[in-house]
This record gives structure tokens, sequence and C-alpha cells, in this order.
């Protein structure tokens, strides 16, 4: 293809240019509109996300917070035992045949003229 003039002739009178006028105004409202409809979808992008990270950092520590309970459920299960174990041991402890001999098993306490011998885990706990 060569280079030629084109052939359509345009013509330059005052009503081709009043709409030439009346195009570029529509062309620069759009503009104008095409702007703020990307400034209100970027503000609204913005506000859908703040939100949504606040969520998702409620949501962490909520999952952070459920373990933590469950720790400290199994914690409070095991004390719970304890506790009951000890107070079983306080309720022996009351009985002055047990207590001499729990002493004397503990404390390797001995009367005169006895032998002790330690046996392992025969006590409930050794401390």
């Amino acid at each position: 293809m060569s280079k030629t003039k084109p052939r359509v002739l345009q013509l330059n009178n005052s009503f081709i240019q009043t709409q030439r006028r009346k195009n570029q105004k529509v062309l620069k409202e759009n503009q104008k509109k095409n702007r703020l409809m990307g400034m209100i979808l970027i503000l609204v992008i913005f506000l859908f996300t703040l939100p949504a990270y606040n969520l998702m950092q409620s949501y962490e520590d909520l999952l952070t917070k459920r373990a933590r309970l469950a720790e400290m459920k199994t914690e409070y299960e095991t004390l719970e035992q304890q506790v009951e174990e000890e107070q079983a041991l306080v309720k022996k402890l009351s009985d002055k045949d047990y207590s001499a001999k729990y002493i004397r098993a503990r404390y390797h306490y001995s009367k005169d003229g006895e032998f002790v011998y330690t046996i392992p885990n025969l006590l409930p706990r050794s401390n």
C-alpha cells in the first residue's frame, strides 16, 4: 500500500465545530464520571478490606483463646486430680497408725532395734 492523501475531505464549518466541542465536552464529563466511579470503587474496596482484616484478626485471637482454654481445662483436671489425691492422703493421715507408718517410711524413722528398708513407689508421692 502506498501512502496517498486521504480522499475524504472534512468540512470545517460551524456545525462541525459545535459537534466536535459537544463530543469533547461529553468525553470530559465521562472521564470525570469514570474518575469518580474509580474513586468510589477504591473507597468501597478499602472500606470492605478493613473490616475483613479485623474479622480475620479476631478469628485468629478466638482460635488462640480456644487453644488456651483447652490447655487450661486439662491443667485444671490434673490439678483437680492432685487435690483429690492430697485430700485422700490427708484423710489417711488422720489415722494414727497410718501416719506413723507413713512418717517412718517417708523420713526413715525407726523405733529402737528396727532396721529401715526402703521400697520404691511404696508411698503415694515422694518429694
